[in-house]
């Protein structure tokens, strides 16, 4: 869960992006923000998922709303959006993200976040290859489970 003064700063930003490409500022696109930063840092999000809590909570939005922002919130910086594998597009906060990488389980589907500075050592050694200036990258490992009663399965 982000601090209120991100939260706050995540809204500025968003209410000034959306001034600029002259679009309207809805009570229902803040409250994306508000829900979206409120899950766990690492916590990866689709939009039937996201729907779905905000519905339980009491608010009155639509899918499509939830998309379009969704959408808006990755154009200015706000969201990372990730498609792993055969799942859905999922969506994670952005304002405080620090790169990292992600294994997914093939069988519980559990996604888990990790960072490994040897990376950085390859994604130079590749940049002076191909004489180029590496600026991002983006790393999903596949593994099967291996966790012995492992809850994620259970819940399949």
């Amino acid at each position: 869960m982000a601090e209120k003064s991100v939260v706050d700063k995540a809204k500025k930003i968003f209410e000034n992006y959306l001034a600029r490409q002259g679009s309207r500022k809805t009570p229902e696109r803040f409250s994306v923000i508000d829900e979206l930063y409120a899950l766990p840092q690492d916590e990866h999000i689709d939009v039937e998922g996201l729907f779905l809590l905000m519905r339980n909570k009491g608010y009155s939005i639509s899918r499509a709303t939830i998309y379009n922002t969704l959408d808006l919130l990755v154009e200015c910086g706000l969201a990372v959006k990730h498609q792993f594998k055969d799942k859905v597009a999922l969506y994670e906060q952005a304002l405080t993200y620090k790169h990292h990488d992600h294994h997914v389980c093939n069988q519980c589907r559990k996604i888990r976040e990790f960072s490994d500075e040897r990376l950085n050592l390859i994604k130079e050694a590749m940049g002076r290859e191909f004489q180029s200036a590496i600026t991002s990258h983006s790393l999903v490992l596949y593994g099967d489970c291996k966790i012995p009663d492992c809850e994620n399965l259970r819940i399949i």
